[in-house]
């Protein structure tokens, strides 16, 4: 008994889900992929990323970041304890370490890269390009002239060769016909734009490299024989490294502060203010021997690859607490921040090994020398004898929360604590240089002893900055030549009609605005007045 075979077959609905059918416009993962790379490398999209990276670098500059000057950052989120928690969550305190920041930044550079790239191979072949065939209709251009002469068409072109010197000649025409010249010059507003879109990424790998390898760190040194600071992470007040940055990439070196000084106007409008500063300093480099150098605004040292920069200045009140034993529970120069151009500063003494109590000073040192339309300014940039200086500072005992965990120096934690003054009345202790106040409650005292200076020095290196700035003089170099580069193209036909040779002649401007009219007619008045030339000759 004979069997059959059963042939199944796939309805039409069927089949179309299993046939790889695309409807209209749709792109698979391959096209949309090289769709969004076309985006991304185009030169509006470069222009736009731009514009982002621009708007995203202004709260740079308007809000302290903690990379640069971590003590105004700080005063700044004291001053501001709204705006403080929103702006933390954005990272506005260290905008160029975000991610939204890096993002913009890496997107620029692919962006940049991917469109620079294929123009540059584009420029590098218009270079090597010859000029243009000759148009087969010179007359319609917008600048063009023909006259008739009794010169052999092989007289003329040679002519115009020879006049068109400095221009690159055409070869050959491609029907070989060979009754025209072709000749085009400017060719170096091609290279101009090709070392300026060369010169961008030469720029984006600088500055790249700098952030990697970088870093940049703030010190506030004391001035005086027995301080001083070594090139070491642990002797800086705050520090911001690129990711590739290694501690052994810092440079060897050491410096001390012997003096300072800074320059007041005294007269006119800008009276009370500071118009130079000038820090001495004496540095040793690796095993070198000492040298000394005027470290002043603008004029930083450079040691190997770092640069040291002076930044800020102030007052250091050397005070000493002693607590009700008898002890010397907190001596030495406390740094005070300035809160005004006058450098009326405030500051923070803290003394939690006192016995029978922790102590704790917070208040203002007033350094004020002399007086400016009735308001007080410090006119001599240092302290002098000291008899106008006074400490102003609120007194507290108890528990000062030290072991909540890490405490600014320049803050003080008095929630759980109380408040002492010399009497009942509430006022802080007043203290004029050389004076010494007891506490209250047999509970020890607190001495104004002498006034020392501080300056705030800024350190860092960037490697790559010389190929930055060799980057944006070539792009300036390349602008200026695309700018101001003409390029034209001149074309000479010359042939026989009836009764004669018929010279046609025209030129073209490409970047446009150009007199293109009185190269047309220089080089007519030229082959015209070579022949005369000719004539005479014979």
């Amino acid at each position: 008994m004979g069997g059959h075979r059963t042939v199944s077959s796939t309805s039409a609905p069927d089949q179309e889900k299993n046939d790889d059918v695309r409807r209209p416009g749709e792109l698979n993962a391959r096209e949309l992929a090289r769709w969004g790379w076309r985006q991304l490398t185009s030169m509006r999209t470069a222009l736009i990323l731009l514009l982002l990276l621009a708007l995203a670098a202004v709260p740079g500059s308007l809000i302290p970041q903690d990379g640069v000057d971590s003590l105004k950052a700080d005063q700044w989120r004291e001053a501001h304890t709204t705006l403080t928690p929103i702006y933390e969550k954005l990272g506005l305190f260290n905008v160029y370490s975000t991610p939204w920041f890096a993002a913009i930044y890496l997107l620029l550079m692919v962006s940049l890269v991917g469109c620079i790239i294929p123009r540059c191979l584009v420029y590098a072949k218009a270079m090597r390009a010859q000029p243009p065939a000759t148009p087969a209709k010179l007359t319609r251009l917008p600048d063009s002239a023909s006259y008739v002469t009794d010169q052999e068409p092989e007289e003329v072109l040679a002519a115009a060769r020879k006049a068109l010197r400095g221009y690159r000649i055409r070869k050959a025409d491609p029907d070989g016909s060979g009754d025209s010249v072709s000749a085009e010059k400017g060719y170096l507003r091609e290279a101009g734009n090709l070392i300026f879109h060369m010169s961008l990424i030469i720029v984006l790998v600088a500055f790249a490299t700098g952030s990697l390898f970088g870093y940049k760190g703030g010190v506030i040194v004391l001035v005086g024989e027995e301080y001083g600071f070594a090139n070491e992470l642990s002797q800086y007040d705050d520090f911001k490294s690129g990711s590739l940055f290694a501690p052994e990439d810092l440079d060897d070196f050491s410096f001390k502060i012997d003096d300072f000084h800074a320059e007041w106007l005294t007269s006119g409008a800008g009276a009370g203010t500071a118009r130079g500063f000038n820090a001495k300093l004496r540095y040793t480099a690796g095993t070198s021997d000492e040298k000394r150098y005027d470290l002043r605004v603008n004029h930083p040292l450079t040691i190997g690859g770092t640069d040291v920069f002076l930044l800020a200045h102030g007052y250091a009140p050397v005070i000493t607490v002693r607590d009700g034993e008898g002890n010397v529970a907190y001596s030495g120069p406390t740094i005070f921040l300035p809160q005004s151009r006058n450098l009326l500063s405030f500051g923070v003494v803290k003394a939690p090994y006192a016995s029978p109590e922790e102590l704790g000073f917070q208040g203002l040192f007033y350094p004020f020398e002399g007086t400016v339309d009735g308001e007080p300014v410090n006119l001599m940039g240092d302290i002098g004898d000291g008899s106008h200086a006074m400490l102003s500072l609120q007194g507290f005992r108890g528990d000062l929360n030290l072991d909540a965990g890490p405490q600014s120096v320049y803050s003080l934690d008095t929630s759980k604590a109380n408040m002492m003054s010399p009497d009942e009345s509430g006022k802080a202790f007043n203290l004029r240089l050389g004076d010494t106040v007891e506490l209250p409650d047999g509970l020890g005292s607190v001495s104004f002893d002498d006034v020392q200076q501080w300056n705030r020095v800024q350190i860092s290196k960037s490697p790559g900055k010389e190929w930055a700035l060799l980057g944006v003089s070539l792009a300036l170099l390349g602008l200026l030549g695309s700018l101001f580069i003409r390029s034209r193209r001149v074309w000479v036909r010359a042939r026989r009609v009836d009764g004669g040779t018929l010279v046609e002649i025209a030129a073209l401007d490409r970047s446009g605005g150009g007199d293109t009219a009185a190269v047309v007619t220089d080089l007519v008045e030229t082959l015209r007045g070579a022949r005369t030339q000719e004539e005479k000759d014979v």
